[in-house]
C-alpha cells in the first residue's frame, strides 16, 4: 500500500490531539483512502511542554526546518498559532511544493492572500477546513458542497467562549463580569480574554467565511466588529420578554443596490456583532461552548451547521479530514480543486457598516418625569427612525429609571448620529446600549 508522509510543527494541545487521533483512526483511514498516512517528526517548542497526549520522544525535535524542509516530507501540519514564524513556516513548506495543512485563522485573516498566492505559485495547495468553527466542515460546504449556489446570507456563532458567556447570562440571569470570571476559573476562557469577548476571534473566522462566499479576498481592516462587554443581565431579561435572545454573530450579508459601486461588483456586509435573535430561530437555541453556522443559498435555500467549534478532537477531526484530501490530491497529481478566493463576476467590496440597515433595540437609563419620551421621540422623528414599540418596566424608583425602544428599519449611520444627540439630553444619565436585530429575512 502506498504510503504519504507528513510532518507537523507544533506539538501542543491541539498537535497531541492531531497525533492522538491519527495513532488512534490510521487503520480506518487508510483502509478508506487506500494509502497509509504516516505521521513522522513533529516540531515542538519544548520536549517537556505540557500537553494532553503523549508524542513519543522519538518522533519530536524543536527545529521546525527539520520537518518542512526535510526532503521525504511530503505534507505539512502547521498548528503552531500566531502570525509571525507561522507565516515563515508555512511559506517554507508552500514554495517547496509542499501541500500545508493549517487550522490557524489568524494567520489566514493577516496573510491569506498571499499564502494562497504562494501555493498557486508552488503548483500545491493550502488547507484550512480546521480554522473555522472546528469540527464543522463549513469550508468544504461552502466552497465545494455547495458550488452551485450564490450565498445571500451567512450567519455564524463561531465563537464558543462568547456563546458560553451569554447562555449563562441567559440561563442564569447572571451579570457578564461574573459569568466571564467563572468562565476564565474553568478553562473556557483564557486570562486575557479580548480576543474572544471582543469579537477578534470571530473576525478571523467570518472573514475567512465571507471571502469563500463572495469570492474576493476581505480585508480584517473592513470588518466592523463590536463585542460582548456591553450586553448586561437587563438586556438578557428584556430581549426574553420581547421574545429573543442575544447571540454574538458573525454576519455576511449580500446587499442588492444600485449605482456605480453595485456595477462594479458584488457587495457585501461582513461585520461580527451582538444580535437580538427571534426565540423561534434555531439559531436562539445553540448553548454553551457549541457553534453553529447558517447559510442561505439561492439554490440550496436554509442550512445549519452544528457542533463543536474548538478544542483538540473537534479540531483534530478537522486537521485529519484535510490530510486526508491532502493525500489523495497527492496520489492523483491533482491540485485542481475549486479554488477558494475567485470572483464570480468582478470584484466586489465590503459595505462599511454606516450604510446597512438594521432595526435595533435601544435601552435609555433616563429621569423618569413627563415629556421625556417626547424629546426622545423628536430626534428619532428628525432622522426619519420610527419606533415599533416601547417599554418602561414598573418597579425601577429611583434617580433614573430604563426606557427600552424597539427601531423599525434604519441605516447604522443614521442611528449613530441620532443615539449620539439623545445621549446629550440632560433627562439621559447614562451612554445608551444599542443592539442590532435580526430577524433573518
Amino acid at each position: 500500500m502506498e504510503q504519504v508522509n507528513i510532518g507537523m510543527i507544533g506539538g501542543g494541545t491541539v498537535g497531541s490531539g492531531v497525533y492522538h487521533a491519527w495513532q488512534r483512526n490510521s487503520g480506518l483511514m487508510a483502509s478508506r483512502l487506500g494509502m497509509r498516512l504516516h505521521l513522522g517528526k513533529v516540531a515542538v517548542k519544548a520536549f517537556d511542554e505540557p500537553r494532553p497526549y503523549e508524542i513519543p520522544a522519538s518522533c519530536m525535535t524543536t527545529d521546525w526546518k527539520a520537518v518542512v524542509q526535510d526532503p521525504t516530507t511530503q505534507i505539512v501540519i502547521e498548528l503552531v498559532g500566531g502570525v509571525t514564524l507561522a507565516r515563515t513556516m508555512v511559506l517554507t513548506a508552500l514554495k517547496l511544493g509542499k501541500p500545508v495543512v493549517t487550522a490557524n485563522k489568524a494567520l489566514l485573516s493577516a496573510h491569506g492572500e498571499e499564502l494562497f498566492a504562494a501555493a498557486r505559485a508552488g503548483g500545491t495547495n493550502l488547507y484550512y477546513e480546521a480554522s473555522v468553527a472546528g469540527g464543522i466542515p463549513i469550508i468544504k460546504v461552502l466552497r465545494e458542497g455547495f458550488v452551485g449556489n450564490r450565498f445571500t446570507h451567512i450567519y455564524g456563532i463561531v465563537n464558543g467562549t462568547c456563546n458560553y458567556i451569554l447562555t449563562r447570562m441567559k440561563l442564569e440571569g447572571a451579570e457578564f463580569a461574573d459569568v466571564l470570571a467563572e468562565a476564565q476559573r474553568l478553562g473556557y476562557a483564557e486570562a486575557e480574554p479580548s480576543l474572544d469577548i471582543d469579537g477578534f476571534d470571530s473576525e478571523h473566522k467570518i472573514g475567512i467565511l465571507a471571502s469563500l462566499a463572495h469570492g474576493f479576498w476581505v480585508n480584517p481592516r473592513q470588518i466592523y466588529v463590536e463585542g460582548i462587554r456591553q450586553i448586561s443581565r437587563q438586556d438578557m431579561q428584556f430581549a426574553q420578554q420581547l421574545g429573543y435572545t442575544i447571540k454574538l454573530l458573525g454576519i455576511v450579508k449580500k446587499v442588492e443596490g444600485a449605482g456605480r459601486k453595485a456595477r462594479n461588483g458584488s457587495r457585501a456586509q461582513v461585520s461580527v456583532y451582538p444580535a437580538l435573535i427571534p426565540n423561534t430561530h434555531v439559531l436562539s437555541n445553540v448553548n454553551g461552548v457549541f457553534n453553529a453556522v447558517f447559510v442561505r443559498g439561492d439554490v440550496v435555500g436554509d442550512t445549519l451547521f452544528y457542533g463543536r467549534g474548538a478544542g483538540k478532537d473537534a479540531t483534530a477531526s478537522a486537521v485529519l479530514s484535510d490530510v486526508a484530501d491532502a493525500a489523495l490530491d497527492l496520489k492523483h497529481r491533482s491540485h485542481g480543486r475549486v479554488p477558494p478566493f475567485v470572483p464570480h463576476e468582478r470584484a466586489g467590496a465590503v459595505v462599511p457598516i454606516g450604510e446597512t440597515v438594521s432595526r435595533y433595540y435601544v435601552r435609555l437609563s433616563v429621569i423618569d418625569r413627563p415629556g421625556v419620551m417626547a424629546r426622545i421621540a423628536a430626534i428619532l422623528g428628525a432622522a426619519r427612525i420610527g419606533i415599533s414599540s416601547i417599554i418602561q418596566p414598573e418597579g425601577h424608583a429611583g434617580e433614573s429609571v430604563p426606557l427600552i425602544l424597539m427601531i423599525h428599519d434604519a441605516p447604522n449611520a443614521a442611528m449613530a448620529k441620532a443615539l449620539a444627540r439623545i445621549a446629550r439630553l440632560p433627562v439621559v444619565k447614562a451612554p445608551p446600549v444599542m443592539i442590532r436585530v435580526e430577524n433573518f429575512d
